[in-house]
């Protein structure tokens, strides 16, 4: 009997050693989370400054800031990030690559944020007038997935016009010089080309053609399964502020308190964001549920947006290979039980 108290004993000693090491189950039930957000404007950042997640949730919140997509998946592959924004390119090539991480959450419909400009003096009045001009766009990219999309839409072979691989800024640089005719780009490029140029075509008209693309709240799916408590009120929260700027956008002022909030976190010039806002849509939590976002399984739009995303990464070889349903890594429950359902 003193053995076996002894045995015990040792259990309880190593466990108190051990736990403190983080040695045993990959995500400990302690109240602590790491979040990651990117520089993209939304309401839910008022929420990061006013330290409401922390307040609602009982966490402690760990916030990393990312300056893109892919160095989200690569924090989260490692372990380091369990819930993040990241758009729906490098999320496709995230799970594509086996990466254990669901949708959970629309933070933005890219929607009008993202277009394809046509500068003024191109000679580019219909789309068939894109042949043989050149056009900037950063590769690999939610821009040129869709520049190809639109094209094929448009009955334009990829190589009638003379597609180059730019960043933003130089996009941004070669349209004052005149060097190209068009681009498909963002904020804040994108402002600057639209001041002498006109936008042809948006990512929302081309996502209402049925390839969507969008910023998504990406979440590592054991550690979600193991805190499904903090995953609702997560998206309670984000829905909350949301619904803030979609009830009274006129509200988000540069001189408004949200507005100083946002900027106080990822900097930017203030008098630009209620333009930036209103160029995303703001999905309500039933929206997100349907068949058209969250919803649907394997013919939902996000399992299909990824599906779609993943087939051009593939051709651009930047993953080996697909998966065979993406809505496997889409996963609704969280804000179905936030609405109660």
């Amino acid at each position: 009997m003193k053995k076996t108290f002894k045995f015990v004993g040792l259990i309880v000693a190593l466990s108190v050693i051990l736990i403190p090491l983080g040695i045993g189950t990959s995500f400990a039930a302690e109240k602590e989370a790491t979040i990651g957000y990117q520089l993209v404007f939304g309401p839910w950042l008022t929420s990061i400054v006013d330290g409401t997640f922390e307040k609602e949730t009982g966490y402690k919140i760990n916030w990393k800031k990312f300056d893109s997509g892919a160095k989200v998946i690569n924090a989260m592959a490692s372990g380091d990030v369990h819930i993040a924004l990241c758009g729906s390119s490098p999320t496709a090539a995230g799970v594509s690559r086996g990466l254990d991480i669901e949708v959970i959450w629309i933070f933005e419909d890219i929607a009008s944020a993202e277009a394809l400009v046509v500068r003024d003096g191109s000679g580019i009045i219909a789309p068939q007038d894109l042949k043989g001009k050149k056009l900037g766009v950063p590769f690999v990219s939610t821009t040129h997935f869709h520049t190809l999309f639109a094209l094929e839409q448009f009955g334009i072979n990829p190589k009638e016009v003379k597609i180059l691989n730019m960043t933003p800024p130089s996009i941004a640089a070669a349209w004052e010089r005149g060097d190209i005719d068009a681009a498909f780009v963002w904020d804040p490029a994108l402002g600057r080309i639209k001041k002498n140029g006109k936008v042809l075509i948006t990512s929302g008209q081309l996502s209402n053609w049925g390839k969507a693309t969008f910023d998504g709240c990406v979440a590592h799916k054991k550690w979600a399964a193991a805190n499904p408590d903090f995953m609702v009120k997560f998206i309670k929260i984000v829905a909350a502020a949301d619904e803030s700027y979609r009830s009274n956008p006129q509200a988000w002022t540069p001189d408004s308190p949200m507005v100083k909030k946002m900027v106080s976190l990822i900097g930017g010039d203030p008098s630009e964001v209620p333009d930036i806002l209103a160029l995303y849509g703001w999905l309500p939590p039933e929206e997100q549920a349907s068949d058209r976002w969250l919803g649907g399984g394997k013919d939902g739009g996000v399992a299909r947006a990824l599906y779609f995303t993943s087939e051009f990464l593939l051709k651009e070889k930047k993953i080996e290979k697909m998966l065979p349903d993406y809505s496997a890594v889409v996963n609704p429950k969280y804000l179905n039980m936030a609405l109660g359902k």
